[in-house]
Order: structure tokens, then sequence, then C-alpha cells
């Protein structure tokens, strides 16, 4: 596998998490185009307001509720919506879940180095 095929591999991942309320909410992490597009939705004001633009991007994440699809927004109104369904509980389940998923951070001997490097 090429290290292209590889990236976007990652980046069309989903994965499942429950919230307390016991909804199933399938998401994926942000591409560069996904980020695009999410600040395209919240306009130029929105999109310099970054706990605004956090709690977006994971309404932005998600891609099925219980079971019922949910289409990538494409403006702040959809955004909202989306952040309404979710409720404190089900944000808190992706954050939790999508800070889970992030790719551990190099160690200062990986710095420089490309993968399979040798020190």
């Amino acid at each position: 596998m090429t290290p292209s095929q590889t990236i976007i591999r990652e980046a069309t991942r989903t994965f499942t998490v429950t919230d307390i309320n016991g909804r199933h909410l399938l998401i994926r992490g942000l591409t560069a185009l996904d980020t695009l597009r999410l600040f395209k939705a919240a306009g130029p004001e929105l999109a310099q307001n970054e706990a605004w633009l956090a709690m977006a991007g994971l309404a932005f994440s998600v891609v099925d509720i219980a079971g019922v699809p949910v289409p990538a927004p494409a403006s702040e109104s959809q955004i909202e919506g989306i952040i309404d369904r979710l409720g404190d509980e089900g944000l808190a389940a992706i954050a939790t879940a999508l800070r889970a998923n992030e790719p551990a951070a190099p160690s200062e001997t990986d710095v420089g180095n490309s993968l399979g490097t040798p020190f």
C-alpha cells in the first residue's frame, strides 16, 4: 500500500461510539477538504471563533446518528441543527472518541527522521 493510499484509508475510516443515552454515533476524523468545507459553512466570522469551530468540528465528523444518515452540513444553521440533535451527551462521546483515535505525537527521537530510518 502506498503512503497516499494509507492516508486516504485512514481519513475515510469510520468508527462507532455510544453516548450515555445509548445512541450509536458513526463518526470519522476530518480530512483537509472537510476542514475547508467547515470553514466555508461557518463563514468568515465564525471561522475565526476557535470555541465555536471546535464544537462545529465535532458535529461535522458525524456520519450517522442512531442509524439515521447525517449529510455533511453546508451552513451555520445545519451545523447548529446537528449540535442540537447530539446534545451535550453526543458531543462528549464524540470528543472522547476522536481524542482516543488521534495518532500519537512523534517522540523527540522521531523528529526529522522518516519512518523506518535508523537513528
